[in-house]
């Protein structure tokens, strides 16, 4: 018998002050039985980071032709594609093929390993971007993790502050791979 995914539920407040975005986003969010509660907060986090009313959590996980988190047009083309981790670069290369923009966030002690080796073969999509998450503050994320949340996300000149009221995350992400201008 296949393991249900496990339903958590997010009332997210965003105050990103470098895109000038302010909203309010209630999230229900399904996390896959093999899935952290690391990774999963790194999809809410990466939610925040790309807040927008079009913006939706994909099958992630659960299906090879989805990404974590995707932003449709009106007519379903995608503009956005946001993955986390360390995806193969085939589904990466793919996927800037599919969307205008392709983000990847990278995170956990392998991330510079998995970088050194898809760092060259990703440099000729022009059309992405990638970004590293601190190990320490993603760990740091898992600790907000809870079946019902009430976060605050305030980004400001780079960084990031994730909370609960209780407790809260600074991160900074790194950029290591900026889109190409054309």
């Amino acid at each position: 018998m296949a393991l249900k995914a496990t339903i958590f539920k997010a009332d997210l407040q965003v105050a990103d002050m470098d895109r000038h975005y302010y909203g309010d986003h209630t999230l229900t969010i399904a996390r896959h039985p093999s899935e952290t509660d690391e990774r999963m907060m790194v999809r809410l986090l990466c939610f925040a980071l790309h807040a927008h009313e079009a913006l939706g959590f994909g099958k992630g996980l659960s299906a090879d032709d989805e990404p974590d988190l995707w932003q449709k047009d009106l007519t379903g083309a995608i503009s956005l594609w946001i993955d986390v981790g360390q995806p193969d670069e085939k589904r990466i290369l793919k996927a800037c093929g599919r969307a205008d923009r392709v983000v990847v966030y990278s995170y956990g002690s392998a991330s510079h390993v998995w970088w050194s080796q898809a760092g060259t073969r990703l440099e000729r999509a022009r059309n992405l971007s990638v970004h590293n998450l601190p190990s320490a503050s993603t760990q740091a994320l898992a600790g907000l993790a809870q079946r019902s949340m009430q976060l605050q996300c305030t980004i400001q000149d780079g960084q990031v502050w994730l909370g609960d009221g209780a407790q809260s995350v600074q991160l900074e992400p790194t950029v290591l791979k900026a889109p190409s201008t054309p």
